[in-house]
């Protein structure tokens, strides 16, 4: 049996706009790494947080030690007790995806964390399985239990993600993503607090005709349903505002062939989906150039819809 295991997990889009806490899905761009050894006490500690990559190293200086409040820690302290294990974990964490960003660098932690501990049980569980702690790991971060940021993590690619089950979506072949990274930041608390107000019920309806028809569209393949579908009337009038910037990077994402357009996760990242690998490199420069007429350097990510899930390095 290994007493240490190394785990990646990748970044990913929460929401996808019309899916506000139940639908995710993963990335390939930057990724968090998380090393767990077996121990012998029956507790869990975080001992190291290390900047890697373009994360700064003054940035994680936010990133708690205690474990009830560090993702990764309060994950496996929920899978240690969930599992009535006779021993503990040391978990490191290399964070690569930066703090505040909208990538899910929170949920990706834990999960990393969470992988590489199951290659250490005597019986290592299912990716599902994996699923109600790293749902834990994650309210140490947002204070909330959703599962849009580690559910596609976990298994890759399109998620649905409600409080019991981790349902895979797999987009059409052929979708790609933009996802491009301003140099902001922006803290999930601080997102969540603008949603605080009632929505009308009118608001409501319409928002679940389009979830409707983004969730058939995944389904049938539909480019028409999914660009009817993707357009979030719920969550992102009241969040963009938080976003300097936003509105003219969404515009020139749909100026450029975009199936729709939204905050990922909490913001201020912005992600947009496209037909073709093609539409998203022309798309992906014009995004960025949004950004920098409203003061800001990004980062770019073009990459499937059908993202990677965490692996054991």
């Amino acid at each position: 049996m290994p007493t240490s295991a190394t785990a990646t997990a990748p970044a990913g889009v929460g929401n996808i706009g019309v899916g506000f806490d139940l639908l995710g899905h993963s990335i390939l761009g930057p990724s968090d790494r998380a090393t767990v050894r077996r121990i012998a006490e029956r507790e869990v500690r975080v001992v190291a947080v290390r900047a890697v990559g373009d994360v700064s190293p003054a940035s994680i200086g936010v990133i708690p030690f205690d474990t009830a409040r560090n993702t990764a820690g309060r994950a496996l302290h929920a899978l240690r007790e969930g599992l009535a294990l006779g021993f503990g974990f040391e978990v490191e964490l290399d964070k690569g995806i930066p703090i505040g960003a909208g990538l899910g660098g929170s949920a990706a932690s834990c999960v990393a964390a969470l992988v590489a501990a199951n290659a250490l049980l005597d019986a290592p569980m299912s990716r599902e399985a994996l699923y109600p702690f790293a749902m834990e790991g994650e309210y140490a971060s947002s204070r909330s239990h959703q599962g849009d940021n580690v559910g596609p993590m976990l298994v890759g690619g399109v998620v649905l993600a409600t409080a019991t089950r981790l349902l895979s979506l797999r987009a059409p072949a052929g979708l790609h993503c933009v996802v491009v990274h301003p140099d902001q930041v922006l803290e999930t608390r601080r997102s969540r607090e603008v949603l605080a107000e009632p929505f009308p019920l009118s608001t409501v309806v319409a928002h679940g005709a389009r979830l409707a028809q983004f969730i058939v569209g995944l389904e049938r393949g539909d480019l028409a349903l999914l660009r009817d579908g993707l357009q979030d009337v719920l969550v992102e009038p009241r969040r963009a505002a938080l976003v300097p910037g936003f509105d003219a990077v969404k515009s020139a994402a749909m100026d450029h062939a975009a199936i729709g357009a939204s905050l990922s996760g909490a913001g201020p990242s912005v992600f947009a989906w496209f037909a073709s690998e093609a539409d998203a490199r022309v798309a992906a420069p014009a995004m960025q150039a949004a950004f920098a007429d409203a003061g800001f350097a990004s980062r770019a990510y073009v990459c499937p819809v059908n993202g990677p899930r965490a692996e054991l390095d």
